[in-house]
């Protein structure tokens, strides 16, 4: 990444209400995981982007132990269902470079693709960092308590059941 970011995608960026500048990143404002993105100059139109989802790990989310065939099995499954992070989005977008990697407690979910019209990116980057949260929640695994910030995800999860939670489905994850 250049020091400077193209004026374009600085200009798309600011003007969509999802996202506040931090330095060479936007950070999404409406998710609970940090989600952020920035851009580069490519050697042609397009500009590469590249979009971070910080989430955490499940023994990270969890008040007590969680052993590691869970957890490796709940990254090894993390990685593979955001494998479809593109269909997020109604563009066709490839990937450069998508991956899923422990870092700090986290587990980091990047991806990196070119795109030629800057004022689509806010919204598909910004469709992308929900798909990796919602996609984060839907893996939840049962019978553990969690902490912040999933345990009150989960619990917005259950009021928008309708009921508070009392609704005849199962709970949303």
């Amino acid at each position: 990444m250049t020091d400077e970011l193209p004026e374009r995608a600085v200009r798309a960026f600011e003007g969509h209400e999802a996202f506040e500048r931090d330095g060479e990143w936007f950070d999404v404002t409406t998710t609970r995981f940090d989600g952020r993105a920035t851009a580069a100059e490519t050697d042609d139109w397009d500009l590469r982007y590249t979009i971070e989802v910080r989430a955490p790990m499940l023994s990270a989310a969890t008040e007590g132990p969680v052993g590691s065939a869970v957890e490796d099995g709940w990254f090894e499954t993390y990685e593979l269902r955001l494998e479809d992070a593109d269909m997020a989005v109604r563009q066709d977008v490839a990937f450069d470079d998508q991956r899923v990697i422990e870092e700090s407690g986290d587990a980091v979910a990047i991806f990196e693709f070119e795109w030629g019209n800057a004022d689509h990116a806010p919204a598909m980057v910004k469709a992308m960092v929900e798909y990796v949260e919602g996609t984060y929640m839907e893996g939840i695994v049962p019978g553990y308590d969690y902490v912040q910030p999933v345990s009150e995800m989960l619990s917005q999860a259950r009021q928008a059941d309708g009921d508070g939670g009392q609704g005849s489905g199962p709970m949303p994850l």
